[in-house]
């Protein structure tokens, strides 16, 4: 399982725009790919879970993910 931190920085949080291309950008793997926010956590991959996290400008999410290549996969979803 591969992890890395992400701080929001969008002034309106995580909402309806870059959590779509968040959610494209995750559906492109087979692997099975989590947010989590607090002591609540989404699947990646669909988008109302991951906007139901509520997360905020300043929340420092968590993605994990496993898979088979999981430095390809994280450099393709970190820069977001």
């Amino acid at each position: 399982m591969q992890n890395f931190s992400y701080t929001i920085t969008d002034e309106n949080g995580i909402h309806a725009r870059p959590a779509g291309i968040f959610v494209k950008k995750a559906s492109a793997f087979s692997s099975e790919i989590t947010v989590t926010l607090g002591d609540k956590s989404a699947s990646a991959k669909k988008l109302f879970a991951l906007m139901g996290l509520g997360a905020k400008k300043g929340s420092v999410i968590n993605v994990s993910m496993r898979a088979l290549t999981k430095r390809m996969r994280q450099a393709r979803l970190k820069p977001f």
